[in-house]
């Protein structure tokens, strides 16, 4: 597994690249001395002293107490200022926008839902997004100049360079919309976008601290599933910005998919898929839409519902299976699973994937794998939108260090 820290370096055209090592170092420990730091980051001690004063000059760190006496002079302990910036985080679901308002240290501070039409076109989503910023923004009290930006979360696939969402299967009549600019035009505010799953495993890791460090798949489970990669504490997105779309996997069987395509994983595991398959099993399905049927499915199964339990356990086994090949060939050792699908079943869920994954992951003896619930909820997807902006300004990358 990954070191849970950075290292940085003492090369001086890299300053930004150690100064984010030691904020992230920081924000991971909660509290930590300047001694640790230093033992952590790898940077000398006049190095990483000299990064300290200027992020406390900056208002982003600050000293918080000392550590508990060891026989010497108290160490004075270092945290990150929670509410030094905030970021907004809009995460757009074909049933609904969520979002929510995020400090520094990843902790929820407002949240807000509205509700999307099913025929619900490109300017009017736009515009719903815009207003559930400001609103937001507006209920918090804090200044605009405070909030770092804005991080949209999307079905994909996605045209990143472009800032596009191109046709999204489970948006109808969606083109390619230049979903990012349009939002950033409206907001006023500067807007990253990215893949719902993608940014959701950033919102774990960013939240997660030591607990999310190294590697690890996350798997976002709403309307349909996708995965986002971490990778030794980087993101991999793949060449066009669209790993970690394991839903349109051929899963074995010939059900159509709305992609156009037969057997794909979210023919057995879309909440869609889902709710059909406990009708044809003689559930009663009675929701005004999928999303409340569903829930209506997990209610049932939550209560021991024999034929609820059965359709969920079928999904999950799918959902495994599929992860079992990730998991193979990346050779990680932590499934997390998280989104609004798992509410009242996350038990259930997690316990039939990690029973699949047991028995079909390569070489289980020398890498067994941990199946936990996602520590960040059910409002994933936004949450790691606005991680998306904190994880932009300020996480260690790879591209900094390098020059590229």
């Amino acid at each position: 597994m990954a070191k849970a820290s950075w290292q940085g370096t003492n090369l001086p055209r890299v300053g930004g690249f150690n100064r984010a090592v030691v904020l992230d170092t920081i924000r991971r420990r909660g509290e930590i001395s300047r001694v640790e730091l230093a033992q952590r980051t790898g940077l000398t001690a006049q190095t990483m002293s000299n990064i300290v004063r200027a992020l406390i000059d900056d208002g982003l760190v600050t000293e918080n107490g000392h550590a508990p006496s060891t026989g010497g002079k108290r160490r004075v302990l270092l945290k990150v200022v929670a509410d030094a910036y905030s970021s907004v985080g809009l995460h757009l679901d074909p049933e609904r926008i969520t979002g929510v308002l995020l400090d520094m240290a990843g902790g929820v501070r407002l949240r807000s839902t509205r509700r999307l039409p099913d025929d619900a076109a490109p300017s009017a989503v736009a515009s719903a997004l815009a207003r559930t910023l400001q609103q937001l923004v507006r209920r918090s009290g804090i200044d605009e100049d405070r909030v770092l930006g804005v991080g949209l979360a999307v079905p994909g696939p996605l045209d990143p360079d472009h800032r596009r969402v191109l046709s999204p299967p489970n948006l109808a009549g969606w083109g390619t919309v230049p979903l990012a600019d349009i939002v950033a035009e409206r907001a006023g505010l500067p807007v990253v976008m990215d893949n719902d799953a993608t940014a959701a495993a950033i919102g774990e890791h960013w939240a997660g601290g030591e607990h999310r460090a190294g590697s690890f798949i996350y798997v976002y489970w709403g309307s349909g599933v996708g995965i986002g990669v971490v990778l030794h504490d980087q993101v991999h997105r793949g060449v066009s910005g669209n790993a970690g779309e394991i839903g349109h996997l051929h899963s074995g069987g010939g059900r159509g998919c709305h992609c156009g395509r037969r057997g794909c994983l979210e023919t057995h595991c879309s909440m869609r898929a889902i709710v059909a398959d406990w009708r044809t099993a003689g559930g009663d399905p009675s929701g005004p839409t999928i999303a409340q049927s569903y829930e209506q499915l997990c209610r049932h199964a939550a209560d021991g519902d024999t034929a609820a339990v059965k359709v969920l356990r079928g999904a999950a086994t799918k959902l495994g299976q599929a992860l079992a090949s990730v998991v193979s060939v990346l050779d990680v050792d932590r499934v997390v699973l998280g989104g609004p699908a798992l509410r009242h079943v996350a038990d259930l869920v997690r316990s039939q994937v990690s029973k699949v994954l047991s028995k079909q992951v390569w070489a289980p003896q020398v890498r067994p794998v941990q199946v936990s619930p996602a520590l960040i909820g059910e409002d994933a997807g936004a949450v790691g939108a606005a991680s998306l902006v904190l994880d932009h300004a300020y996480s260690p990358r790879l591209a900094t260090l390098l020059g590229t």
